[in-house]
């Protein structure tokens, strides 16, 4: 069985409602009828009772026939369909047609309130008192014709039921045509969603002039849909640079085999022809490894081990390594040892992982005769290390994309040796593992200042 769409949903729980609403106001309107006819006819009753006392307390002092008289006149005044009955303790005064027997109700109780009879073949409602007159008791009947008032109660009740099923069906036709109309949108944007292929997500979808829900889903998809282009292009340029990372040092593999295998070669020979195989094999290892890491961080598979640690020492391992890389370039190096533990909450092998990310960058990018400083400091709740260099910068047009997978700016940078341009990346993404972050100060020719700022561990 097929679920009905939304829009046969509104519309069904809508004229759920409007049934149940129009139930109970029907209802309601045919007890409020019956009680207004009801009560008209009892307060006609008690009327007609108080007429038939005054005429028993004035006439009755002048004798039976006196009283008799002037009851004739009260019943002709009636009409035709109602009736009166009067009688004494010593039997019947005055009773019009039918009446002349005492009518007793069905029910006791009924005696002392107004109750539903059948007196020749017509439904009257009667009223039976006993009034205290002129020093007599007498026993008086009352009884008026219903049939105007049932039939217009028949009448309300047909009018009210009757049409209550028609208004629900023209409700139920009004309120499909406006969650059509209203949901068109809706319709229109679904459309226009199908018709954006992976290939393309430039394209957007028309926002409604309206300010409302349909409006900001309009949005919000825009949104989604930006997103989904900005990733798939980031997907798609990644695969491209990685394809282009990968195949130079396969292409340099694969060349230097096939020469050495045309022809016999000296021990030498093939000595230096695997030197370069395994050095590009190191390269290529390298560049998996990265990707194996940034791939790892955008799934969320990585678990760090995050453990209270002393971001000196962890700095002080990964000046170690990157020291000798700076002598053998000639480049001095100074590192702050005299400065205190600084406590961080950390994975310590990530930490190296990118502080000798930022050293080595140091390290490539600065000439022979250049410095690099490294500085440790607690500051405002955060362990702060600083990397400083002489060497040639990053100019201002390549400073937004620095942390960009694969990137490495032209010129000089571009012409240094080693590396993918994903060292930068992954240090960004361990800062941020550690809700920490990495800032950069650089100006082309005079050098670089990297600053890694990490959380400090919370005292015990």
């Amino acid at each position: 069985m097929k679920w009905p769409g939304i829009r046969g949903q509104l519309t069904a729980w809508y004229s759920f409602i409007l049934a149940i609403s129009l139930a109970a106001f029907c209802t309601v309107a045919y007890l409020a009828m019956v009680y207004s006819i009801r009560y008209t006819v009892q307060s006609e009753l008690r009327e007609r009772t108080e007429g038939v006392r005054s005429i028993l307390n004035e006439s009755g002092p002048r004798g039976r026939f006196a009283l008799q008289d002037e009851l004739g006149e009260f019943a002709a005044g009636l009409g035709p369909a109602d009736r009166v009955r009067v009688a004494d303790a010593g039997g019947l005064i005055f009773a019009s047609s039918g009446m002349a027997e005492p009518i007793r109700p069905r029910r006791r109780f009924a005696r002392f309130r107004p109750w539903r009879q059948w007196i020749d073949g017509k439904s009257f409602l009667l009223s039976r008192q006993e009034i205290q007159a002129a020093g007599n008791t007498y026993d008086v009947t009352l009884a008026v014709a219903t049939a105007d008032l049932d039939h217009a109660l028949n009448l309300g009740s047909v009018l009210i039921f009757a049409s209550a099923p028609v208004f629900l069906a023209l409700a139920a036709l009004g309120g499909w045509w406006m969650s059509r109309r209203a949901l068109a949108p809706v319709d229109e944007m679904t459309q226009a969603a199908r018709s954006i292929e992976a290939r393309d997500l430039s394209h957007r979808l028309a926002v409604p002039r309206t300010r409302d829900e349909l409006g900001r889903l309009a949005e919000t998809l825009n949104d989604m849909l930006a997103r989904l282009e900005a990733a798939f292009q980031k997907i798609t340029r990644f695969t491209s640079d990685a394809s282009h990372e990968l195949r130079t040092p396969l292409a340099v593999m694969r060349t230097s085999a096939e020469i050495a295998l045309r022809k016999p070669r000296t021990e030498a020979e093939y000595r230096e022809t695997l030197e370069q195989i395994v050095r590009e094999t190191g390269n290529v290892s390298q560049l998996v490894e990265g990707l194996l890491a940034l791939a790892r961080s955008d799934s969320g598979a990585v678990q760090m081990q995050m453990a209270r640690a002393d971001l000196r020492e962890i700095l002080g391992q990964a000046c170690k390594k990157s020291r000798i890389l700076a002598a053998e370039k000639g480049i001095a190096f100074s590192g702050d040892g005299a400065a205190p533990p600084v406590w961080v909450d950390a994975d310590s092998a990530s930490v190296q992982r990118l502080l000798l990310a930022l050293l080595d960058n140091a390290v490539k990018y600065t000439p022979p005769g250049g410095r690099i400083d490294v500085k440790l400091e607690a500051k405002d709740g955060f362990a702060v290390a600083q990397i400083r260099d002489t060497g040639i910068g990053i100019s201002p047009e390549d400073m937004p994309h620095i942390f960009d997978r694969f990137y490495r700016a032209d010129r000089a940078r571009s012409r240094e040796p080693g590396g993918a341009g994903l060292g930068l990346a992954i240090s960004q993404w361990i800062a941020q593992a550690h809700r920490g972050e990495i800032r950069v100060e650089s100006e082309p020719a005079k050098g670089s200042m990297f600053e890694v700022r990490l959380p400090l561990a919370g005292l015990s």
